[in-house]
């Protein structure tokens, strides 16, 4: 980011935070969407009307603690451990945090969600590294705090019959598998046999009754394939139920070329919207189209990122942090001085050649930390 024109202050009332209003409606509209998906099947019924109902109080929450100074997310993002049982080309997890494997400990992971849901998260998505490595905990934190939303993104190749069915009984959580397209996407970016794998993976939750969906990394090479009528049937015939389109971030040095150009990035957000009312299943895009929030949603504007470690972050696809979790509570955390900076720049933060604004404009975020550090000297 060249030139920064001098930052917006704080965020104020008025119709500046409109946004948040958009967003907390949008995800109050996504959560009823997903309710009529599985009207059928009551005990499904039962635990999203939960959902939804902590969503808007938990958005009246949010609104009282920005009152009183302090911005707080509706979305949590947790990458529970840097472990994964695959090793993919072009992992954020291997590109952003390289180094020894880790993990915040059970108790600083449990009393992380408590203060979530204190503060008023609705939605805590939980990932890694591959997230199930730790399922008898993410299970319990499931069971503990059921008005809590827990999409789990995941490889999805650890789902085996005692997998399926500890998450049968746990009905906030939705397990996200990793899809690239059909066979020949998924096993060249995920390794030999992992799609035939996959299916057998749907096939056992399909018949444990858990509601489950399918992520997909969106790249200029397959971003006709996966938004596709043809993909999304197959999926819905395999049992997917919601579909989240993540653009591909170019952290491997010399993926750029992977980057959706700026007419396939508007066609993705039009397909969105046109499967949404085509299909019955539930299609997001991630990070989303700024352009209707005001700019960049991470930071804290609509969600923010705890690494393996314990460092709070922007967003998944930005490694930077001033503040550690090990350390300090999620409150004082979310006060960083680094977020706040990058807030005030919301609006420049757009869109740009990569899926995550931030990323592509690093060395800018890196500044605003080693400043930081000076700051603090």
């Amino acid at each position: 980011m060249k030139d920064i024109p001098a930052p917006l202050p704080e965020e104020s009332p008025g119709p500046a935070r409109n946004y948040r209003e958009l967003l907390d409606a949008s995800i109050a509209d996504a959560l009823a969407q997903a309710l009529r998906i599985i009207a059928s099947d009551p005990a499904l019924v039962l635990t999203g009307t939960r959902i939804l109902a902590w969503q808007k109080k938990a958005a009246a929450l949010r609104r009282k603690r920005e009152k009183e100074g302090l911005l707080v997310p509706p979305a949590l993002f947790v990458s529970v451990t840097s472990q994964c049982n695959l090793a993919c080309r072009g992992c954020y997890q291997r590109g952003t945090h390289a180094g020894p494997a880790r993990k915040l400990d059970p108790e600083r992971l449990a009393s992380l969600i408590r203060e979530a849901s204190e503060l008023g998260v609705s939605i805590v998505v939980l990932a890694g590294g591959e997230p199930l490595i730790r399922r008898a905990e993410i299970a319990g934190l499931a069971r503990s705090y059921p008005k809590i939303l827990f999409p789990v993104f995941s490889n999805g190749l650890l789902i085996d019959d005692a997998a399926a069915a500890e998450l049968a009984g746990t009905k906030n959580i939705i397990p996200m598998l990793s899809f690239e397209g059909f066979r020949v996407e998924t096993d060249a970016r995920r390794g030999a046999g992992v799609y035939d794998r996959l299916l057998g993976v749907c096939a056992r939750l399909r018949q444990n009754g858990i509601f489950f969906g399918c992520s997909v990394t969106v790249t200029r090479t397959n971003a006709g394939l996966v938004t596709s009528d043809t993909f999304v049937r197959e999926m819905l015939a395999f049992g997917a139920r919601v579909f989240v389109f993540v653009e591909y971030v170019p952290i491997e040095p010399g993926t750029e070329a992977l980057v959706l150009d700026d007419d396939q990035r508007t066609a993705l957000y039009t397909g969105i919207d046109s499967l949404n009312r085509n299909h019955p299943a539930l299609f997001i895009g991630f990070p989303g189209n700024e352009d209707t929030y005001g700019g960049c949603l991470a930071a804290g504007r609509g969600f923010i990122h705890v690494s393996a470690s314990g460092d709070l972050e922007a967003c998944p696809a930005a490694p930077f942090s001033d503040t550690n979790l090990a350390r300090v509570s999620l409150e004082e955390a979310l006060r960083s001085p680094l977020l706040s900076k990058i807030r005030s720049h919301h609006h420049l933060l757009t869109e740009t050649n990569g899926g995550c604004a931030l990323w592509t404009n690093r060395a800018w975020v890196e500044g605003l930390v080693d400043e930081g550090r000076k700051d603090g000297e």
